[in-house]
């Protein structure tokens, strides 16, 4: 590929290891070698700005950050798209926690904290996925004062559809078994690939995009060319143009060498 293309990545399980909680040498390498080849590098996560805290290796060389879900984006200190949820909305989702005793993670402009905390959020936002930053018993009320960009609910899929229904301005990306991703419509992924393109003066067909979550989906979709990662769910992979390896076994360096970047 002789032209310049615009990289985006999911951050758990796509660029760190849930393994190793780390970013993998090959990845820091493949990274390395796609900017001094004169491409851009995004990151596309689920992770609010506040928690977005294991890219120490490769932070020199992200040019961008589509966060929430897509909910909040920025290149530098400029804005790029802000989709909070409705304050309506934002009662519902709530009152469904205290009517059905689940926790809910909140993330607002400033503020990353457990609504009606439980032990699955420490088990896995802090064991599972290393978020060294969250306090489970912080007060939560703060949050309320700024714009909602994303809740993150503690329920079973079968839960899902019942309360999504109530809430129809919003949309559900759900990347893990036990909670889900709650977001605004129109904030996803996806969406915020082509926001971001716009705003580069970018095609998309020059964008690639990596995941391995169903709140991948929109992303891998709307990309120039979607990568599934080995480890990714199997729908992810069934939308993806290609599919390659594992996190821990070299995928991303694997898949930018086939597409020519590095």
């Amino acid at each position: 590929m002789k032209d310049r293309y615009a990289l985006f990545f999911d951050i758990d399980g796509t660029l760190v290891s849930f393994k190793t909680h780390e970013i993998p040498a090959s990845t820091i390498f493949a990274l390395t070698q796609a900017k001094a080849n004169g491409h851009q590098v995004f990151i596309a996560t689920g992770r609010p700005p506040m928690i977005i805290t294991n890219l120490g290796a490769i932070a020199h060389l992200i040019d961008g950050y589509i966060t929430t879900n897509g909910a909040y984006c920025y290149v530098g200190d400029e804005v790029v798209c802000c989709n909070p949820i409705a304050p309506d909305d934002v009662k519902t989702v709530l009152a469904d926690a205290d009517e059905h005793d689940y926790s809910c993670i909140i993330a607002s402009e400033h503020h990353f904290v457990v609504y009606n905390p439980h032990e699955d959020v420490e088990r896995i936002f802090v064991h599972d996925l290393d978020v060294q930053n969250l306090d489970p018993h912080a007060p939560w009320q703060p949050a309320l004062g700024e714009r909602i960009m994303q809740f993150s609910p503690f329920f079973a899929p079968a839960h899902e559809p019942r309360l999504m229904a109530r809430i129809p301005n919003c949309v559900s990306g759900r990347w893990h078994p036990e909670f889900t991703d709650i977001t605004a419509r129109g904030a996803d992924k996806g969406n915020a690939l082509r926001l971001m393109a716009r705003h580069l003066g970018l095609d998309a067909a020059h964008t690639i995009a990596f995941g391995d979550g169903g709140n991948d989906a929109t992303l891998i979709r709307q990309a120039g060319t979607g990568i599934a990662m080995g480890n990714a769910i199997d729908a992810l992979k069934q939308d993806a143009d290609r599919i390659t390896a594992t996190v821990d076994e070299d995928g991303i360096l694997l898949a930018l060498r086939q597409l020519g970047i590095v």
